[in-house]
């Protein structure tokens, strides 16, 4: 559909972001399955493994491949749960651990587009429940996300529609564009993976944020913004992975017990089971 020139300038402005290691410091799906453990969703086996997978992603980035297999297995998982009680899980988990995982820079971009008028909206492989919790208490206008399908308010185990993830990512943006009227060469995008980069390319303003070393080459190459929020010490790779083991250490606590429960003699997980001790809490929110 081609606009008139009056109808480009009524078109409003938007910035659209990214969620991981963009706003929220590590992966959001993680630690929302991290809190479904805590309540006894998971058992300690899910957990570690998704612990593993935390620390990859902090490390290395994202990549298709980890992102199909996670899809695979998350859907299989939360066949049959309540989408309501999912939400209300998302909630609690924002107030817990992802309120103090928001990069105060991001969030004053955020605020500053808010301030202009702009529509604010969230993009993210993770399922959408969790880009609308984020999106809703950083005062966005919404979210696009990962859709799964839902019959009578529990989840199928399917998906409605594609992955949000790469291409689809910039599909969803010039889709909601389209029906929200939206003057993509006057909006703004923000991302840290290179995956980001079609949604990056499809606005006027990108802006790369926190990059990977493919992201940031790219945006060097095009003339992109870049924007660093992570602290860095002066040895900054060996942060990222001090980070990224103490990750896989609170996953290996959690096999820990689950083994040491075994010995005991404990054959049927139940929620109290694998519930997370409290006095652990504190190592579980440093990640």
């Amino acid at each position: 559909m081609t606009r008139s020139p009056g109808q480009a300038n009524a078109a409003a402005v938007a910035a659209f972001f990214d969620v991981d290691n963009t706003i929220v410091r590590g992966a959001s799906a993680y630690h929302i399955a991290r809190g479904l453990q805590q309540r006894g969703y998971f058992r300690w086996r899910d957990i570690a493994h998704f612990g593993w997978e935390q620390a990859k992603y902090t490390l290395f980035g994202e990549s298709r491949e980890q992102l199909d297999e996670l899809r695979d297995e998350a859907l299989g998982v939360i066949k049959g749960w309540s989408a309501a009680e999912m939400a209300q899980v998302g909630e609690e988990v924002y107030d817990e651990v992802l309120e103090l995982r928001i990069y105060p820079g991001t969030k004053a971009i955020i605020d500053e587009h808010r301030a202009q008028g702009h529509q604010v909206w969230l993009v993210t492989a993770s399922p959408v429940e969790i880009g609308r919790v984020i999106a809703r208490r950083l005062g966005a206008t919404g979210a696009l996300g990962t859709v799964a399908e839902q019959k009578d308010g529990h989840y199928t185990g399917r998906l409605v529609g594609d992955f949000l993830h790469k291409e689809k990512k910039a599909a969803a943006v010039r889709q909601l564009a389209e029906d929200q009227v939206l003057d993509l060469e006057r909006s703004f995008a923000y991302g840290d993976s290179v995956n980001d980069g079609p949604m990056l390319e499809a606005v006027g303003n990108p802006c790369a944020i926190n990059p990977d070393a493919k992201l940031r080459a790219l945006a060097v190459e095009r003339g992109w913004p870049i924007e660093e929020f992570r602290k860095r010490r002066k040895n900054g790779r060996r942060g990222v992975v001090k980070a990224s083991v103490t990750g896989t250490v609170w996953a290996g606590i959690a096999v820990a017990r689950g083994v040491r429960g075994a010995v005991r003699g404990v054959t049927g997980l139940t929620k109290s089971d694998d519930a997370v001790d409290p006095a652990h809490a504190g190592d579980a929110r440093s990640l």
